[in-house]
């Protein structure tokens, strides 16, 4: 017959001994100890002692920011249109004993919890209101989860409605609305478009009708200096030539013809013809 010593047995025995009594937590968890049934201490991360014998790990909790996303729960606007909405709880464990001690199964204390917070906003909030206002509801049903399950030692950082359902027939209808309104969108745009053409294109014609009436009077303008620089020219030489009286009397003669085109309704005669027998005279040297 196989005998083991006693000392074996002995070593045996305290190994199994301080194995139970020795405990590794890991990080960002924390053992909830209990005494003979009754709670006695929280162990953090690190390496703990426990009494093998009268003590025992009751649970476990995790202290990491915990993630849960809930079944779509149908709740009725306040017109009495049904929406299927998907809600997510970012939530996280502060207190370990009074999540351990303060409620039974706590995420499902939190989802019945989320479905009833969720009704009694929805119901206070039309179809349109309940669409266009997701910041709002999520900000309200934090607050109220969050006072809610703070005696649960539970923390609602952030609240998220992942998708919003409406009936059919609403969907149906939203969608003809949205159609419409980028269509109106778009013809909204082209009148715009041709308006802004049309006044481009007046601005344009103005402005080149402008540059050509500009160039017109420069020309103009450029023409009458030259006729002024000629005649200026034609004096210099004329006075440069000595003209005799014959021919300064033959000059004003044909200013003479000139104005008395028939356009103008007063002659003056210059003064080298204003004597008769000059004039005739004058008149005999021209033929």
């Amino acid at each position: 017959m196989f005998y083991i010593p006693f000392f074996v047995l002995l070593i045996i025995l305290i190994a199994i001994i301080m194995f139970k009594a020795v405990k590794i937590v890991p990080e960002s968890q924390v053992y909830i100890v209990e005494k003979l049934g009754k709670y006695y201490q929280s162990l953090s991360s690190g390496l703990s002692f426990i009494n093998p014998f009268f003590d025992r790990v009751a649970r476990i909790v995790s202290l990491k920011e915990q993630v849960v996303d809930f079944d779509p729960q149908a709740v009725i606007t306040k017109d009495n249109a049904t929406m299927q909405i998907d809600t997510v709880v970012y939530f996280q464990i502060t207190d370990p004993k009074l999540y351990t001690y303060g409620v039974e199964r706590p995420l499902s204390a939190i989802e019945n919890l989320t479905a009833t917070t969720l009704r009694n906003i929805i119901g206070d909030m039309t179809v349109d209101e309940t669409l266009t206002s997701r910041d709002i509801i999520n900000t309200k049903m934090r607050q109220e989860l969050d006072d809610a399950t703070d005696p649960w030692g539970i923390k609602v950082n952030r609240v998220e409605l992942k998708s919003i359902l409406p009936p059919n027939d609403i969907r149906i209808a939203m969608e003809k609305e949205m159609k419409a309104e980028r269509e109106k969108r778009a013809k909204i745009l082209e009148a715009q478009a041709t308006r802004e053409s049309a006044i481009l294109v007046a601005i344009l014609r103005a402005e080149a009708e402008k540059e050509v009436k500009i160039k017109e009077a420069e020309g103009k303008a450029q023409a009458i200096l030259e006729i002024q620089k000629a005649e200026a020219e034609a004096i210099k030489v004329l006075n440069e030539a000595k003209p005799s009286k014959e021919i300064l009397a033959l000059k004003s003669f044909e200013t003479f013809e000139k104005v008395a085109d028939g356009k103008s309704t007063k002659i003056l005669i210059p003064s080298e013809i204003q004597n008769l027998a000059g004039f005739i005279q004058a008149i005999k040297e021209i033929k």
